[in-house]
């Protein structure tokens, strides 16, 4: 068995009347009360990838170690009513949403949070409360927690489960980048699972980036000077996948030879005056928080020598690696119109 297996441990928050059901077959379970009875976190982080459209109404899944810094994108699928987040340009959660009934659709478009406000409640709707609310319009469309019946049901805004909407107003920032697109009346799928985000910090579709015929790898630097690096390792599509502040600088083939189905971050330190790479104990590999990643390890990891030398030489201390079964491909998106707040309107 490989050193990166270890048992996927779920903490799934379930509405009181369907727990008993799942208590049987998970490990932790949480009650709450059944007016804040929303939200399931998956322990092993990026597998949910592959998992998105099994998410239940008020589940989501929140993984900040896969991308611990970095530009921020939220990304809202109407035809699938869900939710995803993008740091660094890596996706590190997923939740149910509940948008706009018909008559009062939620817009799609690029918007920019405009306003945040954790303990907000409606001047329309009689001072009802918008828990965590990240205003998109000045007409009153917003991110907020709330209902999540499994179909829309608001006013326009976008309802989110109360604990991820707590997670979620934590790392963004005033000016951060939302984009939503889709048609809550025609439920197709929208997009592939890939962990890779499907537009920029600007909410402009990123195109798909692949390795042309006999072409092993790509390493273009000079398009992001400075920030946060991140690679991907993609056990499924053997491939590895580095990012500078949000943007695919390189891209190589790789022979990875590791059955592990799971996921493992690590992260580049200095220790005694040695550069090396520890595990991060994410929520389910815990135990392997500040292990090191040996050489038997690394080396079941193949790639050209030549792109090795140039990751090597630009990985510093903090840069992440994402070990996963998950796919780091991304499709192409249609334009969508970009919403400016001209004015501002209390």
């Amino acid at each position: 068995m490989s050193k990166w297996s270890c048992m996927i441990a779920p903490k799934i928050l379930v509405p009181v009347p369907t727990a008993m059901a799942l208590a049987i077959s998970l490990l932790s379970i949480t009650f709450v009360s059944k007016a804040n009875a929303q939200g399931a976190v998956a322990s092993s982080p990026p597998e949910f990838a592959r998992d998105i459209d099994r998410l239940k109404p008020g589940e989501w899944v929140w993984a900040p170690e896969v991308a611990p810094s970095g530009p921020v994108l939220i990304y809202v699928d109407l035809s699938r009513q869900i939710a995803m987040v993008y740091r660094n340009g890596i996706r590190i959660a997923a939740t149910t949403v509940s948008t706009g009934r018909p008559g009062h659709p939620t817009p799609t478009g690029v918007f920019t949070i405009l306003q945040k406000d954790a303990r907000h409640r409606s001047s329309t709707y009689n001072n009802a409360p918008m828990p965590y609310q990240q205003r998109l319009t000045w007409d009153g469309v917003a991110l907020h927690a709330g209902g999540l019946p499994g179909y829309p049901e608001s006013h326009g805004c976008v309802h989110l489960p109360i604990g991820f909407a707590r997670e979620l107003f934590a790392i963004t920032d005033l000016g951060g980048t939302v984009v939503v697109e889709g048609d809550a009346a025609d439920h197709v799928v929208t997009s592939e699972n890939s962990l890779l985000a499907p537009f920029n910090e600007r909410g402009e579709a990123i195109e798909k980036l692949t390795l042309r015929s006999g072409e092993r790898f790509r390493w273009n630097p000079e398009l992001v000077a400075s920030g946060p690096l991140s690679i991907i390792v993609s056990k499924l599509d053997q491939r590895i996948v580095v990012l500078r502040s949000g943007v695919e600088i390189g891209r190589s083939v790789a022979t990875i030879d590791d059955p592990d189905p799971g996921s493992h971050v690590a992260t580049r330190i200095i220790q005694n005056g040695q550069a090396k790479w520890t595990f991060v104990g994410m929520t389910g590999h815990e135990d392997e928080d500040g292990k090191a990643l040996d050489e038997a390890q690394l080396n079941r990891v193949r790639m050209p020598r030549e792109f090795r030398e140039l990751l090597m030489a630009a990985v510093e201390p903090g840069t992440t690696m994402l070990i996963t079964n998950s796919r780091v491909g991304s499709g192409a998106r249609p334009h969508l119109t970009l919403v400016d707040a001209i004015e501002h309107h209390e």
